[in-house]
């Protein structure tokens, strides 16, 4: 890197150290260095000076200073991180549902996880860099959805964008509409399930629970587009706020897991259940989640409304099929 930079902080790093931050988004520069660079107040947040255990915040601008490395002469030259493949590419622009000079919207594939993690190495976020389409600055994502989920996701073409977006979805301003094939019928064919949530289990096996002491506030309202026979009911989602796994753990607090979600749908333990899903109609996605984040509006201060759209990925577009229901019938 050859000179200063000012990066917003999205969305998905919210609450992040900025140790930690550092080390995701620059992992050549050791802990020693950066703490050199935080006493001598070259790193700062939002103009002011920092520390490693700072927790950031949405929208806080990062100045970071060059980091050219300084390697002994003797040294060996660590290989620049790999460019995105053409193969990568060409799979990435595809995605592309929408484009102006802020944003730009993507219809992220099931299976695709949005960041890195210590077994997975393929990720959109990795693959940012093919979606500059001639811009100085690279593509900055600003949400999240969950590996296996499909659908809608907005990437900021800019740090004023970046930081004005992540405001957005923090807010509920922005509507988000999800569409999940789900096991069983609700209770009531419309309503609103008010239950916080708090991370639980062991390490690995983390899920989102519903916790009223410990738990962050979660909304998300629903309502029953159609059914077959009450064993599978498609749902409309639409979550007022934006928790860790909020849509999978709601459908299964209120005893309809979404179908082929595997950490949270309760009949993966009911073997009649189990049974009959692999067997029936919808025995070739069982084991596929079938949550789609269909459309997203967004409001932009002296712009017209945007409305994106993503369609169904092949696999809910066969279950649909497969049940008869009609894409038309959501008005979506």
């Amino acid at each position: 890197m050859t000179g200063v930079q000012q990066i917003t902080v999205d969305a998905a790093e919210s609450e992040t150290r900025l140790d930690r931050w550092f080390k995701r988004r620059f992992p050549e520069l050791n802990h020693g260095r950066l703490e050199r660079l935080l006493r001598t107040g070259q790193v700062r947040v939002d103009g002011g000076r920092a520390k490693a255990n700072q927790r950031l915040q949405t929208g806080q601008i990062i100045r970071v200073p060059p980091l050219e490395s300084k390697a002994a002469p003797n040294d060996s030259k660590k290989p620049a991180a790999p460019m995105v493949s053409e193969q990568d590419a060409a799979m990435v622009q595809r995605m592309v549902l929408y484009k102006d000079d802020d944003l730009i919207a993507l219809n992220k594939p099931p299976g695709l996880a949005v960041q890195g993690g210590t077994k997975t190495t393929k990720h959109l976020d990795g693959m940012l860099d093919a979606l500059r389409f001639g811009s100085e600055h690279r593509p900055r994502l600003v949400h999240r959805l969950d590996r296996d989920t499909s659908g809608v996701m907005i990437v900021a073409r800019t740090p004023k964008s970046a930081a004005a977006l992540a405001k957005a979805f923090q807010s509920r301003d922005m509507q988000k509409i999800y569409w999940a094939l789900v096991m069983g019928y609700p209770e009531h064919p419309a309503g609103t399930i008010s239950a916080a949530l708090a991370k639980s289990g062991a390490s690995g096996q983390e899920r989102m629970e519903w916790d009223k002491e410990d738990g962050k506030s979660a909304v998300t309202d629903y309502r029953v587009v159609d059914t077959a026979a009450r064993k599978i009911t498609w749902l409309e989602l639409m979550p007022q706020t934006g928790r860790t796994h909020q849509l999978r753990a709601h459908c299964t607090l209120i005893g309809t897991p979404i179908v082929g979600d595997g950490k949270y749908a309760l009949y993966q333990h009911d073997p009649e259940q189990r049974v009959d899903l692999h067997d029936g109609l919808l025995s070739e996605i069982a084991d596929r989640m079938c949550l789609h984040a269909r459309s997203l509006v967004i409001e932009r201060p002296g712009k017209k409304a945007l409305t994106v759209t993503a369609p169904l990925p092949k696999h809910m577009k066969d279950a649909f099929k497969d049940l008869g229901f009609d894409e038309s019938e959501a008005g979506t």
